[in-house]
């Protein structure tokens, strides 16, 4: 490793909105680099569709938001982290339109509030179908005018360092040339992201592959729910892959589930037999429903069908989805969209507070990263954007308050990249380890493939010595992952296991 190191008095690794957040919110007065380990623009929050949730609307209340989290979470929330967050929602949304983001109103000028599943009212801030694009750019541009934030681009960290009493000073990058630095900080923040990587098929960009998670582990950190893996019903599919994510909110504006008729049209409609919500039931229901239905019928998807709304409407409300499918030659206005279910978000993380602290000092996780209690077992629509806001800004202060701790000698384990094996025979790994994952850890699990999974992963771990950190990193987030959907005896939430009943979250 080169001896060369920087030091900041805040480390920001990723580029999301939850790090975005926390750049802009501290005082000026600190030193503030920002890590992206691939361009700027490629995070997850950029890619997010919906919307940010909060009660706005005089007809809806904290109390009925609180209650269709928990009722999504499966009773596994953290009631107290839920009302933090939550109550912080109209003051999230503020902040944001005062830093210009251009979100949607109606005829009178005010925010237009949209539904999605899962939500008893008419709660969702947008930006039409690119809220999470509008959101990220306007952050981003924020923070690249301010001189006290560097934003380094193509870095990757690699492993957290920590000092002789295992506080967290920094971690070592490899850059955009494939060299390895430490970077000193006084804080160091895990804004990493999601694993949804871990799949062959995901919703997520390709630099969301749970490195934080694993990194967080091994630097002593409680990592919790990580079986909580939630899957998007409706990615389109194209040629029998996911190609991209269609919003929950079309389904909230009326869109429906059908299967394809012999004509490949929309037939019947199915998730009336799954759930009395319907179209409107939470994601983990619907995904399973979908997955149940395309088993069933030996179907490569079914179809979502919004041609009910007039051109004008969709193009208004849904340009983002409409360009989408029309650059695979589907017109959303006259034909239905073919959907399957798709790796999407990580409801659990690591163990933090609201205010992102975790138990290894100077170490701190927010956003998709964190586990904050939030989402339970499974994470109510919209309600992940808001988290980013509230907990980057909650952070802020928290870290306001502290003195800087000048990093002393380090004690880190610098993970060299691996030399013995080829990067063809690394792809090919990955690809192995997503398709494991795939079949044994997927939407629907049971003892038997669980079981397999470890074993599969234990043997991997002696095979993979040679391999790069990053795909080691994989490997052991992936065991993390499986070890966690062992101990959890009983299907709740997003974790459906066919050899434990479906109980109450209480029971569970």
């Amino acid at each position: 490793m080169p001896q060369s190191q920087t030091c900041s008095d805040v480390l920001i690794i990723g580029c999301g909105l939850a790090g975005l957040t926390l750049a802009l919110s501290l005082p000026s007065t600190l030193r503030i680099t920002v890590l992206s380990k691939s361009s700027a623009s490629e995070c997850a929050s950029a890619w997010a569709q919906g919307g940010v949730a909060a009660v706005l609307d005089p007809a809806d209340s904290l109390e009925a938001h609180v209650q269709d989290t928990l009722i999504a979470g499966a009773g596994l929330c953290d009631e107290g982290a839920v009302r933090r967050i939550l109550e912080q929602g109209p003051q999230a949304i503020a902040w944001l339109q005062a830093l210009g983001v251009p979100f949607s109103t109606d005829a009178d000028a005010r925010l237009h509030l949209t539904r999605e599943g899962g939500h008893s009212a008419r709660r969702i801030v947008h930006a039409a179908d690119r809220t999470g694009q509008a959101v990220h750019q306007t952050l981003l541009q924020a923070c690249q005018d301010l001189k006290h934030i560097t934003l380094l681009q193509h870095c990757t960290a690699m492993e957290l360092l920590q000092d002789a009493q295992q506080r967290c000073v920094g971690a070592s990058v490899r850059n955009a040339d494939g060299q390895q630095q430490p970077m000193l900080a006084s804080h160091t923040v895990l804004a990493t992201g999601g694993m949804g990587q871990i799949y062959p098929s995901t919703t997520n960009p390709a630099t969301a592959t749970g490195d934080g998670i694993a990194m967080a582990w091994r630097a002593g950190c409680v990592v919790r729910d990580l079986e909580f893996m939630q899957f998007h019903p409706t990615a389109l599919q194209v040629g029998g892959r996911s190609v991209g994510l269609v919003s929950e909110a079309l389904r909230g504006e009326g869109a429906l589930l059908c299967l394809p008729d012999q004509q490949g049209r929309p037939g019947e409609r199915f998730m009336l037999r799954h759930d009395p919500r319907a179209e409107l039931a939470p994601r983990d229901i619907v995904a399973r429903a979908i997955d149940r239905e395309m088993r069933a019928h030996q179907l490569p998807h079914v179809l979502l069908d919004i041609t009910h709304r007039s051109r004008d409407w969709l193009e208004q409300h849904f340009p983002g989805v409409m360009a989408l499918c029309a650059a695979h030659g589907i017109d959303i206005a006259t034909q239905a969209i073919p959907v399957a279910p798709c790796a999407h978000y990580a409801c659990g993380g690591v163990q933090a507070h609201v205010d992102g602290r975790t138990a290894v000092a100077g170490l701190w996780a927010i956003g998709e990263v964190a586990r904050t209690g939030l989402h339970g077992a499974n994470r109510l629509a919209s309600n992940s954007l808001l988290e980013c806001v509230v907990m980057g800004r909650s952070a802020a202060l928290r870290m306001a308050e502290q003195p800087l701790h000048k990093p002393a000698a380090i004690h880190g384990r610098p993970r060299k990249p691996g030399k013995n094996l080829s990067a063809e025979s690394q792809q090919e790994m990955r690809q192995s380890l997503q398709q494991l994952m795939l079949h044994n850890v997927g939407i629907v699990r049971s003892n038997h493939s669980l079981i397999a999974a470890a074993k599969q992963l234990v043997l991997w771990r002696a095979q993979w010595r040679g391999a790069d950190p990053a795909l080691r990193n994989q490997l052991a987030l992936c065991r993390l992952m499986v070890d966690a959907a062992l101990q959890r005896h009983a299907s709740v939430g997003a974790h459906c296991n066919l050899d434990w009943p479906a109980l109450e979250a209480a029971a569970a």
